[in-house]
């Protein structure tokens, strides 16, 4: 079978299935969750054989740390996929839920009522818990979903898919609810995006390249995940503790992430004080640093940030800092050079913060917290199947909810439009 052939069976495929998978009741689709969750555990040492193929191959080819560390699966890490669909399973079912209803002076009964999407594909690059993650978000909300993971974890999602199949046949939901592209290449890809007549959303998965790549050749709508430029503003009121504990929270803890902070903002009058101990805390965890010329001044032997650094993704142990003069200057910053993802303040001061948290345009903004915290799991919503950076209806960490829709159910006794 070529290509072709290949990525048009498995989206006609989910197009059927999906008008059965639309109804299939709560107990099954959580018993299906249950069983995956089972199989991944029994399937750990199978599923880190393929992956550390995947990782050996990255190697050889000098991929970076980060890279590496997105793609590795350890048996922490799956254990931590199991644990997350036994907390989808904990999680009310949307679908068939009524959003609102109205009886109306005629009689008519009008109730608006949550229904899966129908057939999702995901195209993401090298992190294969998307896989597990993807897969238990879209099966609890009633939705068939169509996985183009990167080639560079290709063994690593193959081995995944095997288990999701076995846990879908186990629950007797239809195999065809999960597919797992696995041949055409980038021409593959482009070709999926071109079903709009058996897929219905698209949700790209990755850096800022492959987001634009999807959006450019999609005629399918299109939910982006662009990258996550986050910021930290240590405000002049801010408790000097928590701003050095937070900040390096958010810079160190796992940098590879959309969620870790990329660049730092300090208040003029505490510059002086607050730097040179954040300054030496991040080189304690060989973190680089670049900094504006006041942060220069202040801390000499740094590298000097330019224009572009204010626009940077790192998603490494790189770190670029700014000197503002109040919380405007902050903002400003954040509104001109984010991605609308996620960005703190760190204060005391609680009208300094109501400020910053109705002005900065992002889809999570923090009060004195971390933003790593930007997670489905950590926002209780059992896993997450990306972080929006769009303004309609699905923003921040996608889950159950913004994987349905609605539709109008109307019930009458004969009535006519006069």
């Amino acid at each position: 079978m070529n290509w072709k052939n290949h990525v048009d069976n498995i989206a006609k495929n989910a197009r059927i299935c999906s008008i059965n998978m639309a109804s299939q009741d709560t107990e099954k689709k959580n018993n299906f969750l249950n069983l995956l969750s089972e199989i991944l555990i029994s399937n750990t040492d199978e599923i880190l054989k393929y992956n550390e193929k995947d990782v050996r191959k990255c190697q050889r080819k000098n991929f970076s740390q980060a890279f590496i560390d997105r793609l590795l699966l350890t048996p922490e890490r799956i254990k931590k996929m199991a644990n997350s669909l036994k907390n989808i399973v904990s999680l009310d079912d949307p679908v068939g839920k009524i959003i609102w209803e109205t009886v109306r002076p005629n009689g008519l009964v009008i109730k608006r009522v949550r229904v899966p999407i129908g057939v999702i594909a995901i195209i993401y690059e090298s992190r294969p818990d998307v896989t597990i993650e993807a897969t238990s978000l879209c099966v609890k909300s009633g939705n068939c979903v169509i996985l183009r993971g990167g080639s560079e974890a290709m063994n690593s999602n193959s081995a995944l898919v095997h288990c999701i199949k076995q846990a879908l046949d186990k629950a007797g939901i239809d195999e065809n609810s999960v597919n797992l592209v696995t041949s055409g290449g980038r021409r593959g890809v482009k070709y999926l995006l071109s079903l709009d007549n058996y897929i219905d959303l698209v949700i790209p998965r990755g850096g800022e390249s492959l987001i634009r790549t999807v959006v450019s050749f999609s005629r399918i709508p299109v939910i982006k995940h662009y990258k996550g430029v986050c910021h930290i503003y240590v405000d002049k009121d801010a408790d000097m503790e928590m701003a050095l504990n937070v900040c390096l929270n958010a810079k160190v803890q796992r940098p590879a992430t959309c969620n870790a902070m990329e660049t730092l903002l300090v208040h003029r009058e505490i510059a002086g004080l607050f730097l040179p101990r954040m300054i030496e805390l991040f080189r304690q965890h060989k973190v680089e640093i670049r900094g504006c010329q006041e942060t220069k001044k202040i801390v000499p032997d740094i590298k000097f940030a330019t224009e572009q650094d204010w626009y940077e993704e790192y998603l490494d142990l790189i770190i670029s800092i700014k000197v503002v003069d109040n919380v405007d200057e902050a903002i400003t910053h954040i509104n001109r050079y984010g991605t609308k993802h996620s960005d703190a303040i760190i204060t005391r001061n609680t009208q300094t913060a109501e400020k910053f948290l109705n002005q900065v345009d992002s889809a999570c903004v923090y009060h004195n917290a971390s933003t790593r915290f930007t997670d489905g799991g950590e926002f209780g919503l059992g896993a997450e199947i990306g972080i929006s950076t769009d303004k309609i209806h699905a923003r921040g960490p996608m889950a159950l909810e913004e994987l349905t829709t609605y539709k109008y159910l109307i019930y009458g006794n004969g009535q006519i439009r006069k």
